[in-house]
């Protein structure tokens, strides 16, 4: 009597391969040294003040300019106001929440100064602009990106919000006579524009 033999052939054998293969080298189970596939602790940990110091680094020579003036100005603590625990009345605290939307994230004194250099050179870079764009245009021609621009009606004049590349606060401003540019933090729902509700 011959005996029947399964054979394995075409894709069904690279399979079958690769099944093998894939189990070489796996620890299973509670194995001294094993840890859980995927781990979080054996991915190598973020070091996100050397990211911001070359963010930083990356700013200062695309504008040398500000650097210079925020490197030669005297080290200043941030003239943020302390976030206090807010206010006490239960009515003023229900609207506080309601408004906490529109929260920004606090600049340090550096931010700041780089902030608001900006703010007085996209100022001074928008004389005698009037539309979107030729206020594109100019951004441009001052090394802020055009596509990064968002650009919307305030309503009475057309206005502009953009965070400064790479190690920017954000700046918005108007396009009034003459226009108005003022440098703030990022608000806490994300992006520069203020949000029109929260959550």
């Amino acid at each position: 009597m011959k005996r029947l033999v399964p054979t394995v052939t075409g894709g069904a054998a690279v399979l079958l391969s690769l099944l093998l293969v894939s189990g070489c080298g796996t620890v299973v189970g509670d194995a001294p040294g094993a840890s859980p596939t995927g781990d979080a602790s054996s991915a190598p940990a973020i070091d996100y003040e050397a990211r911001a110091e070359e963010a930083k680094a990356a700013h200062d020579r695309t504008f040398p300019t500000v650097a210079k003036i925020c490197a030669d100005a005297p080290a200043e603590p941030s003239a943020e106001p302390t976030p206090s625990e807010g206010p006490t009345d239960p009515w003023a605290r229900r609207v506080a929440e309601n408004n906490a939307y529109k929260t920004q994230a606090r600049m340090d004194g550096d931010a700041r100064c780089r902030g608001d250099a900006h703010a007085r050179r996209i100022a001074g870079g928008l004389e005698g602009v009037h539309d979107e764009k030729a206020l594109r245009a100019a951004l441009d021609r001052l090394g802020y990106p055009p596509e990064s621009v968002e650009v919307y009606d305030t309503g009475v004049a057309t206005g502009f919000t953009f965070s400064i590349p790479h190690a920017g606060p954000c700046v918005t401003g108007t396009l009034t006579a003459p226009a108005q540019v003022e440098a703030h933090g990022h608000y806490i729902e994300g992006g520069c524009r203020e949000p029109k509700g929260g959550h």
